[in-house]
């Protein structure tokens, strides 16, 4: 698959096709890892592990708001 290196703002960029982010179940505002090695470039999805933690931390602290703050006491 070839792709175009654009100019986006005051830098360069590719569009990564729609079958390809689909593929790897990746969309807009996602992060990815360059690695460059042997002449050759090489991305992969950067693990946002800690993201679901983080919401399921929010989702327990709501829904039990008022035993916690009894609990703090």
């Amino acid at each position: 698959m070839n792709v175009t290196i654009r100019k986006i703002g005051n830098s360069e960029g590719v569009i990564i096709p729609k079958e390809v982010l689909d593929r790897f179940g990746l969309k807009a505002g996602d992060s990815l890892e360059l690695h460059a090695e042997d002449g050759r470039f090489y991305m992969q999805p950067v693990e946002d592990d800690i993201s679901e933690e983080l919401d399921a931390a929010r989702f327990f602290m709501d829904k039990y708001k008022v035993a916690l703050k009894k609990l703090a006491e």
